[in-house]
């Protein structure tokens, strides 16, 4: 078997070996163990679970967040000849039946799902029909409660672990302190305790912490003296678009990303900047998961994040190819109380969160007792203008709702776009003015879609980009032209909240927020926000040690690399020459004249007593004439 694993690697990726831990965890997983693989940003986690799979029968569930990424690895995957298939918001309920009956004929290799489906009854009936090898949890933090991205709908994932108990589950993340690795053992209920880990150390990775009263200029210096791709992360939307406008206007080719962006439009920014024609992405912590860009020299905070799972993860996009490169936080006085504020964003009074769930019943006109399993678009933009609140505070309110028990709340479903031909499929057939691109397009929906003259279907942009060799912005633009020319009706993607109750509404004085819901993690969201600060202003441990002691590891040696280290470096280095000015004193304290070569007598390396001579004469306390040196005043014979 152990053969086989590295003739498929060979055959679909082009490897001879594999990397660090990988095969490791490849053969436990391999042999039906219960396993975690902790392995850091670029570490090849996808390797992990598509060579097993393909190397045993049955299809492999793998469990992600990030439309994506799943979009992203089922693209890749189908590239090579392997049968993979995701299911997330938009499909139709046809779509996603026949994804699962594939499954279940085993005509699918890969089914790659949210966990927010895992509950839907149609899944769980379909699965219990189908021969799976093992499930893989990507994000695996998320099932812990003292994970710093917790999510509920994770829990979902212990239900298929009762509906199939003999299936052995691979979880992968890239950040889990030691509590959380036993958290996500215990919540997926692992036989056994079963981790493969692999070294946080980057020795490639410089981490730099920089006080500066002007971020906009450091960051303008720093671009221009650290060459190549680089990513900017900013805590707002807004301040994403004026830090980019900002580069852009100083000369330098940077484009801005967020989640609020149109998908094309996200698509094509990070086509750019993956390919290098634009050098610098302004982003909210919105990009960066599945990117695979080996060659980013700098990644560059302007704003703090709240926690130092999510700094690592981040500062990690940088230098995965192995070259050096710079991890660079900047900070003034104003980010402490910016962090310290965030708590109160985050964690809302109870009183405010128990107003919120009252005024969204309003919202709704759902009366007493009422509203059960019932879903509702979720506007927070409006909502907060008749009701006068914030949308953080708002959105924060509502996680915690659901983490209750009382709301679903899914901040931005990914609403697929749609089409339907307004021809018949006769009148189709004899147009002649269309553009070739317009036919492209047209050939690949038909090709690749059915019910198109009958009814409305979901599309996937990135994937008629693929078919056709256009780009997802050529594609979109082309679905508007035929729409304009009544052709077909072409709905665009979009991004909107949803509500779902899943409790009937109660009496705003009979919601209870319980401590694990609330006080303990404001507690946890507290110590991460102190544990930030710490490592923002310590200025005497070195960064790599400090940020791998976070995660239970230890560090043998001091990276000599980051800020800490190179001003010890320089602090060291001054101290060598103070002892080497000394030494030299005392020997020439006889007042005569010492030929330069007794000096290397002294046992101090040639290079520091040149500098410490060097430093005496501009002292004028040394003398040097003819190869002999002297006191200042000293005798001249």
């Amino acid at each position: 078997m152990t053969d086989k694993y590295s003739e498929i690697l060979k055959k679909h990726w082009g490897y001879d070996s594999f990397r660090g831990i990988q095969r490791s965890i490849i053969e436990s997983i391999g042999q039906g163990r219960d396993t975690l693989g902790l392995m850091p940003t670029g570490g090849g986690k996808s390797i992990t679970f598509q060579v097993p799979a393909l190397a045993t029968e049955g299809v492999c569930i793998v469990i992600t967040p990030l439309i994506a990424l799943m979009k992203d690895q089922v693209m890749n995957l189908r590239k090579k000849g392997i049968m993979a298939k995701a299911i997330y918001s938009g499909l139709s309920h046809d779509e996603i039946l026949t994804t699962l009956e594939n499954c279940i004929f085993g005509k699918t290799k890969f089914l790659y799902i949210s966990p927010e489906r895992l509950s839907s009854e149609l899944f769980q009936t379909k699965m219990r029909h189908m021969r799976i090898s093992f499930i893989t949890i990507d994000e695996a933090h998320c099932i812990s409660q003292w994970g710093y991205d917790f999510r509920p709908s994770y829990l979902n994932i212990s239900l298929i672990r009762k509906l199939k108990p003999e299936v052995p589950i691979l979880a992968l993340t890239a950040t889990a302190t030691p509590t959380v690795v036993n958290d996500i053992q215990e919540k997926l209920e692992f036989r056994e305790k079963n981790v493969f880990r692999m070294s946080f150390e980057r020795k490639n990775l410089a981490y730099v912490v920089r006080k500066t009263e002007n971020k906009y200029q450091e960051l303008i210096h720093i671009l221009s003296r650290v060459g190549g791709s680089a990513i900017v992360y900013a805590r707002s939307r807004q301040r994403t678009k004026e830090v980019a406008e900002l580069l852009n206007g100083e000369g330098m080719s940077a484009t801005f990303y967020h989640a609020g962006l149109e998908t094309n439009v996200k698509d094509e920014r990070q086509k750019a900047w993956t390919q290098d024609k634009i050098r610098i992405m302004v982003a909210t912590n919105a990009f960066g998961m599945g990117i695979d860009k080996p060659d980013v020299r700098l990644v560059i905070h302007i704003d703090s994040p709240d926690s130092i799972e999510a700094y690592f993860q981040e500062a990690g996009r940088g230098g995965r190819d192995g070259k050096k490169s710079y991890a660079v936080l900047l900070y003034n006085n104003n980010d402490f109380a910016k962090l310290s504020r965030r708590i109160s964003d985050n964690f809302p009074e109870k009183d405010y969160i128990k107003q919120v769930y009252e005024h969204l019943a309003y919202f709704y006109q759902i009366g007493m007792g009422s509203g059960y399993n019932k879903t509702f678009e979720f506007n927070i933009e409006k909502f907060c203008k008749i009701f006068k609140h914030f949308p953080v505070q708002v959105d924060s309110a509502l996680k915690i709702l659901e983490r209750a028990g009382y709301i679903e709340y899914t901040e931005e479903r990914d609403n697929s776009a749609r089409v339907m031909f307004l021809t018949s499929r006769d009148e189709l057939y004899r147009l002649n003015n269309n553009t070739p691109t317009e036919d492209k397009v047209i050939i690949a929906l038909l090709r690749n879609y059915s019910g198109l003259f009958s009814d409305y279907a979901f599309i996937d942009e990135g994937f008629l980009a693929s078919e056709t060799g256009l780009t997802s912005h050529e594609v979109y633009e082309t679905l508007k032209s035929l729409n304009n020319k009544r052709i077909l009706n072409f709905i665009p993607r979009k991004h909107i909240p949803f509500i779902k109750y899943t409790q009937r509404r109660e009496e705003m004085q009979h919601i209870r927020i319980m401590p694990e819901v609330y006080d303990r993690r404001k507690e946890q969201f507290c110590e991460r926000i102190e544990t930030m600060k710490q490592y923002i202003q310590c200025d005497t441990e070195c960064r790599s040690i400090m940020l791998l002691a976070y995660f239970g590891e230890k560090a043998a040696h001091r990276c000599g690399q980051c800020d800490v280290c190179q001003s010890k470096a320089g602090e060291d280095n001054g101290n060598e020459i103070d002892d080497a000015k000394k030494k030299i004193k005392e020997l020439m304290g006889d007042g005569q004249r010492h030929h330069i070569t007794e000096l290397h007598k002294l046992l101090i390396p040639a290079a520091t007593i040149n500098v410490a001579l060097a430093d005496m004469m501009q002292e004028e306390t040394v003398c040097q004439q003819d190869g002999f040196v002297f006191l200042e005043g000293g005798r001249r014979r």
